[in-house]
């Protein structure tokens, strides 16, 4: 799976989405809009989240699947969980809601 860019490649600062356009009718929208939370993660990230659905929540299926221990594989959520949260704070300013 190639993953959108999300830094700038000069900067690395956090880029915007500048313009969506319809494949159908080619109508286009422009304006400066952040990229969502998910997006910002890692491709491993991302197929966690993933994988985390489509196993409905089971971390013991999860940790089978992935070859790895039960413990590894909360420790990987938990800290994934941390990441979200610091990344919508980041986007959301001040605002408190949840993911």
């Amino acid at each position: 799976m190639k993953k959108i860019p999300v830094d700038c490649p000069c900067c690395e600062a956090k880029l915007k989405v500048a313009k969506l356009v319809c494949d159908s009718c080619e109508t286009e929208v422009v304006g400066k809009f952040s990229l969502p939370v998910l997006m910002q993660l890692t491709i491993e990230e991302q197929e966690f989240v993933l994988n985390f659905l489509m196993h409905s929540g089971s971390l013991k299926e999860m940790a089978n699947q992935m070859g790895k221990s039960y413990p590894t594989v909360r420790n990987i959520l938990d800290d994934l969980i941390r990441k979200l949260k610091s990344l919508d704070h980041t986007n959301n300013g001040s605002k408190n809601r949840s993911i």
